[in-house]
């Protein structure tokens, strides 16, 4: 197969499916994963597709991309606003919760937990807040750290908040495309206080191969404006608590 025909098809299965995994496009077309991921990144500069961890979801909306930049301060916003004051925070990876980690008010005697390097050098030196870096081996795909060494670090943890990642939202719970991201995710979240995700909109009504957690696992999950309304419905009828976010706020 030509590869504007492999692009072709994995473009339709995008239309009918909303998402594909890189692992599993390789099979099916018998190429390498590495050569799926450039058909991935040429789809995605087209628009037909985002980029997401171990594969691609669907461009639901047209200019979505374009609108992310303002839709991600606002989220980041509104989580910051549910840190208490001298708690212990867990931080996911991810683009989100790092804009999350940056909007984190200073002398607020937190400490912050996280798996991501790139939220750890984010908030390196913030003014009365206590960084814990927990370490393994860094998924160059998630940007986590993953693995037994991970494991191990957070199987203890007990969260005031943890704020989580999540590839994809639906009414039937959250779910990662990595099965060791998955199953860090759950170890955390299972031992935290409360738990909130963070989601932008193109997320909504998307799945993922490995779930993390059932709706009912999650306290609040913020989304920002411009969701479709059926996923906001049938997310508000699984129960739930949920805050939209406009982009402004």
């Amino acid at each position: 197969m030509i590869r504007e025909d492999r692009l072709a098809a994995i473009a339709d299965r995008l239309i009918a499916e909303g998402r594909v995994v890189a692992v599993d496009l390789a099979t099916v077309f018998a190429v390498p994963v590495d050569t799926i991921r450039r058909d991935l990144r040429d789809l995605a500069a087209r628009g037909v597709c985002r980029r997401v961890y171990g594969g691609a979801l669907r461009n639901a909306r047209p200019g979505a991309a374009e609108r992310r930049p303002a839709a991600l301060p606002a989220l980041a916003a509104a989580a910051a606003r549910h840190v208490r004051a001298g708690s212990l925070i867990f931080i996911d990876a991810g683009r989100t919760n790092l804009a999350i980690a940056e909007a984190l008010p200073e002398d607020a005697g937190l400490t912050v937990v996280t798996t991501s390097p790139a939220i750890a050098a984010a908030l390196v030196g913030r003014r009365g807040l206590d960084l814990v870096m927990i370490g393994g081996r860094i998924s160059p795909v998630s940007g986590s750290a993953l693995g037994a060494i991970a494991q191990d670090a957070v199987r203890d943890l007990r969260a005031d908040l943890c704020l989580l990642g999540a590839c994809a939202v639906a009414a039937e719970g959250i779910s990662a495309f990595d099965i060791e991201d998955a199953a860090l995710k759950r170890t955390i979240a299972a031992g935290s206080e409360q738990v909130l995700v963070a989601a932008t909109a193109d997320k909504l009504g998307t799945r993922a191969p490995f779930p993390i957690a059932p709706l009912t696992a999650i306290d609040l999950l913020l989304v920002e404006a411009g969701a479709p309304a059926a996923e906001l419905s049938r997310i508000r009828d699984a129960g739930l608590p949920m805050e939209v976010v406009p982009a402004d706020a």
